[in-house]
């Protein structure tokens, strides 16, 4: 670093460290993602809760744990949802389709169309993506550590795909005070009939 006479580092330097340090985490954000990969040995079973179309709970059933290639997943979703859900990349703020979306319907998963999230937990959250108190039913998203960005987050993935949704705050409004901030392009919008 460079110093004043004085010992201190000088506003140049600390500009300049300053913007070197926001193009490594610039750089990280576009470049830096990593694979998602299924943690089984064979064939796995989850429980999941089953919502109809007007979303009515339904059963809790036991399925298969979906794992497929790359380049089936590839073949199944847009570049974007692949790097955002495969790769556990993140959508621009105020560029995803649902951000500001207020109509009646289900939030589900992109990738294997389990039911995630309810318009009726839906609230505006001023991040530019879309946000929920809660998810339609705890069975149906995972929640782990996210080390990423050198902070520790919590990450949130649909639990029959493992396709990486976003990332769960405790900054949200009331009865959970929990914000769910979720890609637009890892969720599919069903309206209600």
């Amino acid at each position: 670093m460079i110093e004043n006479q004085d010992g201190r580092i000088s506003r140049r330097a600390f500009l300049i460290a300053g913007g070197s340090a926001a193009t490594v985490v610039s750089l990280y954000l576009r470049y830096g993602t990593k694979p998602i990969e299924a943690k089984s040995s064979g064939p796995k079973q989850v429980k999941i809760v089953e919502f109809s179309q007007l979303g009515q709970k339904e059963d809790t059933v036991t399925l298969p744990f979906i794992v497929k290639s790359d380049t089936e997943w590839k073949q199944q979703l847009s570049p974007a949802a692949f790097e955002i859900t495969r790769r556990a990349g993140t959508e621009r703020a105020y560029s995803g389709q649902y951000w500001n979306l207020h109509d009646k319907g289900l939030y589900r998963c992109i990738c294997c169309d389990t039911a995630l999230f309810s318009s009726e937990t839906k609230f505006e959250s001023g991040t530019g993506w879309p946000s929920f108190w809660q998810p339609i039913a705890k069975e149906n998203v995972r929640e782990n550590s996210d080390m990423t960005l050198g902070m520790e987050r919590t990450a949130v993935s649909c639990r029959r795909c493992d396709a990486h949704l976003g990332h769960v705050f405790d900054d949200g409004p009331r009865p959970t005070g929990l914000r769910y901030c979720m890609n637009s392009v890892a969720l599919k919008f069903v309206k209600f009939a």
